[in-house]
């Protein structure tokens, strides 16, 4: 059985030592300074070598009597990283079955390192050169003093919460000691980052300071504190506020803050809770005691499979998709500086946007100059919100609009790299505008439609270049949305497919890359959860009861809400070139009959035009039409939430088994990728394909088998998950599936 890590002091002599993980120096006023370097890696991170040379390090200032105080820095632009989240996510299959007291042990090592740095006895100054998140800024908080550069791209906070944990180097115990409960909730229960003024005036650093002034303004605080202490180890010290129920503020605050958690979580999610009752229960004991009680919650969030859900899904697999690991190799790096974008609409004004503030000139193409100056004008609207707000200056505003150049001329389009495509879901229209752009684009560049359900090989074919031709789905609004759906056609090159790729990164945004079928994966897999809420009130389940058991599922918003959003004209209009394509082969969902009388029989497009499954006022609020109840009668009796939450989430389980199946994506991690940043699968549960494995492949049969039985075959699993399930074989961890765990 694995033991936990035992610290080992580095025996650190001399006034001067390089080590692996960091330098340490004293100077002529003994003061030691501890610069955090590691030699191996471009980024400080938490792990066991720099937590025993940090170990030898806080030995030497304590036992050395001519040191007299110490400063930490680092060496690197960031300053700690804090532990490496892939480290922790590779390891989680390690702690099946692990002893409690081991995970509880292990849980506390920084803990270990750090309360003995800050009762050493001499005053200890932490100088942030650069951001500190996580474990990062735990380290300063030991310390006695904070001092930042002023710099705007320095951020502090505690974002471990975000991915399904605690700041379980003291964080919680420290920031709740320091500022209150209440105070600290922002930090500790929504892991906020803020910048160096910000943190200084919320009580988190001490100084803000010029970047050439850092280091001379912590030693010199140092030499003019020699009996620093931090507050919670001064006699007659209390929290902030005050701790335990019987503090007014504090009982007001928990009863409070209790129910905004279980309402914001559905319970759905362990960590927000865990955090809470650090900082509630933390508070009222020692110091020591609380520390050791951070560990024990930590330990058990390590347990939990929500963390590793979370952790692998919107940390370790994003990053690998952030990265491009799958782009092809061999394919030179293409940098775009000039895009065209057809069709001014939401959606294209949304994409020129975001490509002029990545520094990219975008020609805005439109069937009339009035069409193309109203996408500009939209970006215009939006840029202007963000200068009133403070988000960015009139300069970068109008240098972000003088790069977006609307225009009807396809002539324009000779000197772009890539064109994207995003008019109206018609392959006749579509048809006309991709030869119109290919007649006046260069030869390599690439074409892109940026469909959410057409084929791409099929668009392709009235390509003439159809391997430059690819699909990139955006997302609305493009500026919020960080997915991009890249799909790659039959003979879609490997070129195209990694220029496309440069693009998504120029853009910042994470792309996944799918196999062309109608629907793709993410439009073909949240329709499944439409199609079924929608299923749902034909068979006379009230409407209020399918939106709500929809949030208490975790879903964003209910299966109404979304197509009211997206727009149920535009889903039946999808519906009529589908048919067009597949002819007598065409087997539309049960949604579709019920859209069609909303928007054929009522005129109710959704959002859109103020009706749809809601009724919309002037000022944005909605309410469930009263028309629903005649159209589809409301059954006397009525599912429960959990039946309702079971139909929805395994409806979407079943459409990504056979994508997977099917080969339409190849890799589990981004499909589950794709389907949380994309259409707001829950994170708790880490996407389809996560969920499959914390549930088990042999229940998921089961459910599946039940369902199918009681539903019908829409509900059917593909063979692949009886013969995974057979041999016992998974998605992730050691006992994956061959072909998956190679990503391939």
């Amino acid at each position: 059985m694995k033991t936990p890590p035992v610290i080992t002091p580095v025996d650190i002599v001399g006034s001067a030592v390089t080590l692996q993980a960091l330098r340490f120096s004293v100077d002529a006023d003994g003061i030691a300074l501890v610069t955090l370097d590691r030699q191996d890696k471009t980024m400080n991170t938490i792990d066991l070598v720099l937590i025993n040379e940090l170990a030898g390090a806080i030995a030497r200032i304590r036992e050395d009597a001519s040191i007299k105080g110490a400063v930490i820095t680092s060496g690197k632009d960031a300053f700690l990283a804090g532990a490496d989240l892939f480290d922790i996510e590779a390891r989680l299959y390690d702690n099946l079955g692990r002893a409690a007291a081991d995970m509880v042990e292990e849980t506390y090592t920084l803990n270990q390192l750090l309360r003995p740095l800050e009762i050493c006895g001499k005053p200890v100054a932490c100088a942030f050169n650069g951001l500190a998140l996580g474990g990062g800024f735990e380290v300063g908080l030991a310390c006695h003093y904070r001092v930042a550069a002023d710099a705007k791209h320095l951020q502090f906070g505690l974002p471990e919460v975000q991915v399904g944990l605690l700041p379980a180097g003291g964080g919680t115990t420290r920031v709740t000691r320091l500022l209150g409960l209440q105070a600290a909730m922002p930090f500790l229960l929504e892991g906020k980052a803020v910048g160096p003024q910000e943190a200084m005036k919320a009580g988190l650093l001490h100084a803000v300071v010029p970047a050439a002034e850092l280091l001379d303004n912590a030693k010199a605080w140092v030499l003019a504190n020699p009996g620093a202490k931090q507050p919670w180890d001064t006699k007659g010290w209390k929290t902030p506020g005050g701790a335990g129920a019987m503090a007014p503020a504090v009982a007001q605050t928990l009863v409070v803050a209790n129910a905004m958690l279980q309402a914001g979580t559905n319970h759905n999610y362990p960590a927000p809770l865990a955090i809470l009752s650090c900082m509630y229960e933390g508070a009222q004991l020692p110091i020591e005691t609380a520390l050791r009680l951070e560990a024990k919650y930590m330990a058990q969030l390590l347990a939990d499979p929500v963390s590793g859900n979370m952790l692998r899904t919107l940390f370790v697999n994003k990053s690998k998709a952030d990265k491009l690991v799958r782009r092809p190799p061999g394919v030179p790096k293409r940098k775009h500086t000039r895009i065209g974008m057809l069709g001014a609409g939401l959606m294209g004004g949304g994409i020129a946007m975001v490509a002029a503030q990545a520094n990219i000139d975008v020609v805005l193409i439109d069937r009339t100059q009035e069409a193309a100056d109203k996408g500009k004008a939209y970006v215009a609207k939006r840029l202007e919100s963000a200068v009133t707000k403070g988000r960015t200056t009139r300069e970068k505003a109008d240098a972000v609009l003088a790069r977006i150049h609307s225009t009807t001329d396809y002539a324009a389009l000779h000197e772009v790299s890539l064109v994207v495509e995003a008019v109206f879901e018609d392959r006749a229209i579509k048809t006309e505008v991709t030869r119109l752009a290919e007649a006046a684009m260069p030869a390599d560049a690439v074409f892109a439609s940026n469909t959410s359900s057409l084929p791409i090989t099929g668009l392709a074919e009235i390509s003439v270049r159809p391997d430059r031709f690819i699909g990139l789905h955006f997302f609305s609004p493009v500026d919020r949305m960080p997915l991009v759906e890249v799909i790659r056609g039959k003979v879609t090159s490997d070129a195209t497919l990694a220029e496309a790729l440069d693009l998504v990164q120029q853009l910042r945004k994470t792309p996944i890359i799918v196999n062309d079928s109608r629907g793709f994966f993410t439009s073909r897999f949240f329709g499944a959860v439409v199609n079924e809420g929608v299923a749902l009130l034909t068979e006379g389940v009230k409407p209020a009861l399918i939106e709500n058991a929809s949030k208490h599922a975790g879903l964003p918003v209910g299966p109404l809400t979304v197509s009211d959003e997206v727009g149920l004209d535009l889903a039946v209009n999808v519906a009529k070139q589908t048919a067009k394509d597949l002819g007598d082969a065409y087997q539309p969902g049960a949604s579709l009959a019920v859209i069609r009388r909303l928007v054929e029989g009522h005129g109710r497009h959704g959002r859109k035009n103020g009706i749809g499954f809601f009724d919309y006022a002037a000022d944005g609020s909605k309410r469930l039409w009263p028309g629903l109840a005649a159209e589809f009668p409301v059954a006397t009796v009525q599912p429960t939430g959990a039946q309702i939450r079971e139909r929805l989430l395994y409806a979407a389980v079943v459409d990504a088994a056979k994508c997977i199946a099917a080969g339409v994506v190849t890799d589990p991690g981004e499909a589950d990728v794709g389907a949380v940043l994309g259409v707001g699968f829950p994170t708790y549960l880490g996407g389809p394909f996560s969920m499959m494995d914390t549930v088990g492949l042999p229940q998921v049969l089961a459910i599946c088998d039940r369902l199918a039985a009681q539903y019908g075959e829409r509900f059917a699993l593909p063979p692949l998950i009886a013969e995974m399930a057979a041999a016992g074989e998974t998605f992730y961890g050691p006992h994956a599936r061959a072909q998956f765990r190679a990503g391939a």
